[in-house]
């Protein structure tokens, strides 16, 4: 039995909800497609970079911006492409 939130409807539809789900709150889109292990991981990463920009240390600020963006950006991609195959 599959863990996965979304179970129904077309691929590419699922793709967008768990994309767009990610988008919104990092890790949230792997959750939908039952891969619980990597949501922790994305979300745990977004949530610490998040600190390090608040933190707005000249050098770690900037370094923490690039890496939350970069989660970011892999949260949604995979949250896309993993529901879309499933």
């Amino acid at each position: 039995m599959s863990k996965a939130l979304a179970t129904r409807g077309d691929n590419t539809a699922r793709g967008v909800i768990a994309g767009g789900a990610s988008a919104i709150l990092p890790g949230l889109g792997q959750l939908i497609n039952g891969e619980t292990d990597k949501a922790l991981g994305v979300g745990v990463t977004a949530i610490v970079a998040g600190l390090g920009i608040w933190a707005s240390l000249p050098v770690l600020g900037t370094a923490a911006a690039i890496v939350g963006g970069c989660t970011w950006l892999y949260g949604v991609a995979d949250g896309y492409f993993t529901g879309k195959k499933k």
